[in-house]
């Protein structure tokens, strides 16, 4: 029900609503203007109180130049606490005239009827003002039929709406109701407390299935929310159980290198040359180091996802630290002749940065540009410096990532399908992505499978 508080320049007052003051009672017309609040002399004005039972309704005021016969009308307070505001759609004006007859018993005149004779007009008017109910005839010049209809509950949805006509079509009725009316009424047969009984029930009905609605909205989202919950902790256990798998079988092929070795030189000691102990132990020494990174880099990762992974910086001359990092990684070249190249354009001079974490990506970003390049191919390392931010793009002439595989590039232990054979653990880009975000920045690549693969770190400057 809508509040009956305000003005009367911005209420529709009903035509058969009755103004009783003991020995005074009249109608009033709703086209007599309204003295707005604050009119200059307005309290001085002498007035009559008008009242609907015991509450006062309106004060009316006449301006001492006025004639009597023009009445001004200002809102002192309304007295009704049950009040729908109802929109009569009807092109006759009798019609609409006998509805409002036929409401006259309706306790504490509840329902207010505003008139209009066409769709379009009624458009206009609840585009204007709010109503709790519309009352609408099938036979209207500017609509005809269910159309109507369907352009009124395109238009509200949420309004209740009672159907008028002329004949008593029970099939029209029923197709009424489907489009979503809430009642059916004949008006040749419709009798007053018929229509009282309609109107109350299609408002409490619609005010029902509109709570239903919001509850059923509710518990939807509820068990989406759920659900989706539920999808992540089957995912979350999903991925524990493909790490807790990946992990074991990565240390398990190092753990059975250094028992293999072992064995040999407890049994054939005596059988192996120096220089064949003197592999041996190698092999022994570099499985357990591949042991050793293999653990640091889980803790790494974990430290990450638990939130505990630490933002350090300190004054870097970002120039003289790459410089030795290109000079670190030529020392692991080997054999494959690859010939890395590093061209800076950065004059920042020293900016600060987490050495640890920019160590962490660069040096991942450039193992592995080495890795899966072929031999006597080029990696290039370029350095830019920008107002804000600062750049590292590492580019490659290796074997290239399938676009299917770079949606999961930086998950833990995931490998692209065309990495047979290159020893790995799918780790590295994990630990490249976590430092990245960590350092307030972010990564992107570009590939292409035979051809190579850039990628590209944005992290923010910070002059020290």
């Amino acid at each position: 029900m809508k509040s009956c508080v305000g003005y009367l320049k911005d209420l529709k007052i009903p035509l058969n609503f009755p103004f009783v003051k003991s020995d005074f009672s009249r109608h009033i017309d709703p086209q007599f203007p309204v003295i707005p609040k604050g009119v200059p002399g307005g309290s001085s004005l002498p007035t009559m109180a008008l009242t609907a039972g015991t509450q006062p309704l309106f004060t009316q005021q006449l301006l001492p130049d006025s004639p009597p016969s023009t009445p001004y009308f200002q809102v002192e307070e309304y007295g009704c606490d049950l009040f729908s505001e109802n929109l009569v759609i009807e092109d006759s004006l009798a019609e609409a005239r006998l509805l409002q007859e036929f409401l006259r018993p309706a306790k504490s005149n509840e329902f207010n009827l505003v008139h209009v004779k066409r769709l379009a007009e009624a458009l206009q008017e609840i585009s204007q003002n709010t109503y709790d109910l519309i009352l609408l005839d099938l036979t209207l010049p500017d609509s005809q039929g269910l159309a109507s209809l369907a352009t009124l509950i395109n238009y509200v949805p949420n309004l209740p709406i009672v159907v008028l006509t002329n004949t008593n079509d029970d099939e029209l009725a029923l197709e009424a109701v489907r489009w979503g009316a809430q009642d059916y009424l004949v008006k040749r047969q419709v009798k007053a407390e018929a229509l009282i009984r309609s109107l109350r029930h299609a408002i409490e009905r619609k005010q029902a299935l509109e709570t239903l609605r919001a509850v059923n909205h509710t518990l939807e989202i509820r068990v989406q929310e759920q659900t989706d919950e539920l999808v992540k902790v089957q995912e979350l256990n999903q991925s524990k159980s493909e790490f807790v798998s990946m992990l074991s079988h990565d240390i398990r092929n190092p753990l059975n290198t250094i028992l293999l070795v072992a064995g040999l030189l407890q049994n054939s000691d005596d059988k192996l040359s120096k220089e064949k102990k003197l592999s041996h132990f190698q092999l022994m020494r570099s499985a357990i180091k591949n042991v050793a990174q293999l653990l640091d880099e889980v803790m790494f990762i974990g430290k990450a996802d638990a939130g505990k992974l630490s933002f350090e910086p300190v004054s870097i001359d970002l120039d003289s630290f790459c410089h030795q990092l290109v000079e670190e990684a030529r020392l692991n070249i080997d054999e494959k002749h690859i010939t890395i190249i590093f061209s800076s354009f950065c004059k920042i001079g020293e900016a600060l940065f987490d050495e640890n974490l920019l160590r962490h990506i660069l040096g991942n970003l450039i193992s592995n540009a080495i890795k899966y390049s072929p031999s006597n191919s080029t990696v290039r390392f370029d350095l830019i410096g920008q107002e804000k931010t600062v750049i590292f793009r590492i580019q490659d002439e290796g074997i290239g990532i399938p676009e299917e595989d770079q949606q999961q590039l930086f998950q833990p232990f995931h490998r692209a399908t065309n990495v047979s054979g290159i020893p790995g653990n799918g780790l590295g880009l994990a630990i490249v992505r976590k430092c990245v975000e960590t350092h307030g920045g972010k990564i992107s690549v570009h590939s292409e499978v035979g051809v190579g693969t850039t990628f590209t770190v944005t992290l923010p400057l910070i002059l020290s």
